[in-house]
């Protein structure tokens, strides 16, 4: 019973407070409208879910080119803006509290959806196939990003989080999981730069920190979380030392104010390929905040 009521107790996070702790993933939908447009599935979907402490909504694209899957939306128009509060304003009338969740897909993206190549930190490529709107098609080799191109992508992560308040939300969560853009920065297998974003673990943690400190200072660090996936194989990812650079990341983003972490940890997929099972309690005293475990 204290158990049960611990979870349906408040939490303060950053400058809001949920009513509960059971609290909405974020999960990819696919069912957008024509031009990234969230539709009224979405205000219905999320709504319907407004009794959770916080929703986080599906990865949302902060700029084209940055998709992998069909139908997924985006925040980088004022089409997508406007059909997003829609989204909010359904759920803010049943009293729930939503954030957005920003990524890039990197590596993983296809010539398909856009029709440029797809970039990430080194030209590697990721095993497999993706979804595209012609059926499953094998990825294909990246184009390594130049340093100017790093840094116009963060300002455009802070110009989508400027969307993202724009619409309506009450926060913004920055997608450094699960084997996209900000992770394969992060991981060695996927990094092989040798500039100022590769090699050390303090170098490929640049890209995250420089994209938390642009969108803190443009929304408030405070309506901004963290998504990551330490333990995570999707999408061919690999890390020959997880716990040394993951737990460098979590140290990193505490004392930034963050409105929380939220950690995904280890499923059956991620073991069987070959994952670390680290739980979460080993980045909790890493972290001065709000630890959400996934």
């Amino acid at each position: 019973m204290q158990h049960d009521a611990k979870l349906f107790s408040p939490l303060r996070f950053g400058r809001l407070v949920a009513k509960n702790r059971i609290w909405l993933a974020p999960l990819t939908r696919c069912r957008a409208a024509a031009g990234g447009v969230p539709g009224p599935f979405a205000a219905e979907y999320y709504s319907q879910r407004a009794s959770g402490g916080l929703l986080i909504t599906e990865a949302t694209s902060i700029m084209p080119g940055a998709v992998g899957y069909p139908d997924v939306p985006g925040i980088h128009d004022d089409a997508q803006v406007a059909g997003w509060r829609k989204v909010t304003d359904a759920v803010h009338a049943k009293g729930g509290l939503i954030q957005c969740q920003l990524w890039h897909v990197g590596r993983v993206a296809h010539p398909s959806f856009g029709g440029s190549e797809p970039v990430g930190p080194s030209a590697v490529v990721a095993k497999g196939k993706t979804h595209t709107p012609k059926g499953s098609e094998p990825f294909v080799v990246p184009r390594a990003l130049t340093e100017a191109e790093i840094g116009a992508l963060t300002a455009q992560f802070r110009l989508a989080a400027e969307h993202v308040i724009r619409a309506g939300f009450d926060g913004v969560q920055i997608h450094a999981a699960n084997g996209y853009l900000i992770d394969q920065f992060l991981r060695d297998g996927t990094n092989r730069r040798t500039d100022r974003y590769g090699g050390s673990i303090e170098n490929r943690a640049r890209f995250l920190l420089e994209i938390v400190d642009a969108v803190s200072a443009a929304v408030g660090a405070d309506r901004v979380s963290v998504r990551l996936s330490p333990t995570g194989t999707f999408n061919d990812m690999v890390d020959s030392d997880p716990r040394a650079t993951f737990g460098h990341v979590v140290k990193a983003l505490s004392g930034r104010g963050l409105a929380f972490l939220e950690i995904r940890e280890a499923g059956a997929d991620d073991l069987r390929h070959g994952g670390d099972a680290i739980p979460v309690s080993f980045f909790r005293p890493l972290f001065d905040g709000v630890l959400v475990a996934n």
